[in-house]
Parts: C-alpha cells; structure tokens; sequence
C-alpha cells in the first residue's frame, strides 16, 4: 500500500500535499537506512512505516493548536516529532530524548528533509524542567511505554497555563489512576479520545488521552525518576 492509501484508509488524508507526501515517503526510506547501524525501531517494513509509525503519529494532529509550541518527550527516532513538523509547517517542535544516538537521527531526517521547525534537545526529561523550558510549551506529548501517571509527571511541568499533554496511547485504561496525578500537578481530569488505526492487515486500538493546565505545577515536580517510578503519584498522598 502506498503512504497516501494508509492515510486514507485511516482518513487522515486530508493533511497531505503532495510535498508533504514526498517528505513523509523519504523519511521512511531514511530511517529503514539509518536503522542498519543504529536501533531505532524493530518495524522495518515500509507499510509497517507507513501505518504503525507514520500514520500513527499523525493521529495526534487534531491536538495541536494553530502555531503551537509542541514539546515531544521521550521522542526516540522521532516519532512524532518529525512526522508532525512535515505535517504541520505552522507549529515549532522540540524533540527531547536522552539517548544523543537517536537524536542524531532525528537531526539527520530534518536536514536532509529541510525541515526548519524542528529543534533536538538532549536529556532526561526529569532534569531538564527548568526555564525557559519549564511552563513553555502549547503542546507536550508523549508516544512512550511508561504509565500514564508517570508520564504526566515527567511531561505537565513543561506545559503552559492553557496548554495540554496529549499522551497517546494503545486504549483509556489508565485513565482512572492518572485522577490523582493530573490534580497535584496542575492540570484537570483527563479525557480519553478513542480512535483505530487502519493497517494493511489489521485494525489496532488507540487513544489520545488530552489533559488541560488550569495551574502552574508545583515546583517540587518532576522529582528524580527513581522517585517516581518507585512512589507514582497515582499511590502518593504525602
């Protein structure tokens, strides 16, 4: 299946131009490339790429307001910190991730691709929350493994008053223990956003989860992150 025909199966078509397209379909070639010497993702297969990557990550594109600030944590070999900058030429995103390996990718893709709208920021999220960093951003998201209280503590700090963190994820049920977290952190009880993505041969449940910043994070947040995947807010009331 072509690229254009997984948006379309999955109807996201609409946000692709043909340059768009073009950009999308080299990034894919450059990251089957790049990943012959670097580990950047066990999918390896082009409509592997083009569905459980590619048109994954543009699922998140209805959350991210107009010129937004977006923030991506955790962000790997990219993903979705360059799909969304080719998708969405109208918002800044900044790619954070601790292994400089990965964003060395992540540099390469946006070079080759002429992407300007793309910066790499290089460590762990927990110590890197500090201004101008820290309460900056439109948009935080997060497309990781970690649990979903875990996550909000590691990405609400870096959002704005008015901002939200989009975490995506496989389905809602996390939802409820995130009730605590989002709260102590700053930001209103989550809402869930079911949605299917469309493969070649499969259809694969997921969810963008969106939380709202209706206050700043209290300063003692994030803490180390052996604090909090030892003591997760979702079971912390000291």
């Amino acid at each position: 299946m072509t690229l254009r025909e997984h948006f379309t199966r999955n109807g996201i078509d609409g946000c692709l131009t043909p340059e768009k397209e073009e950009k999308l379909i080299a990034l894919s070639a450059y990251l089957t490339e790049y990943n012959k010497k670097v580990n950047l993702t066990a999918i390896t297969d082009e409509d592997g790429i083009y569905a459980k990557h590619i048109a994954d990550c543009a699922l998140i594109l209805p959350f991210i307001r107009d010129g937004a600030s977006v923030l991506d944590v955790g962000c790997g070999g990219g993903f979705p910190s360059l799909p969304v900058a080719i998708l969405r030429d109208d918002v800044t995103v900044s790619a954070m991730d601790s292994t400089a390996k990965k964003l060395a990718f992540v540099t390469y893709a946006a070079e080759k691709l002429g992407l300007s709208n793309i910066s790499v920021i290089c460590g762990r999220a927990e110590e890197l929350c500090v201004p101008p960093l820290r309460g900056s951003f439109d948009v935080v998201t997060a497309r990781a493994v970690s649990s979903l209280p875990v996550l909000l503590e590691l990405c609400l700090p870096y959002v704005k008053k008015g901002g939200i963190f989009a975490a995506m994820k496989s389905d809602a049920s996390e939802l409820d223990a995130s009730s605590y977290a989002s709260s102590v952190l700053g930001a209103e009880p989550g809402t869930a956003h079911p949605m299917k993505l469309v493969c070649a041969d499969c259809e694969a449940e997921r969810c963008v989860i969106t939380f709202e910043k209706s206050r700043p994070t209290p300063a003692k947040y994030p803490r180390r992150y052996t604090q909090i995947r030892s003591g997760p807010l979702c079971n912390e009331r000291s």
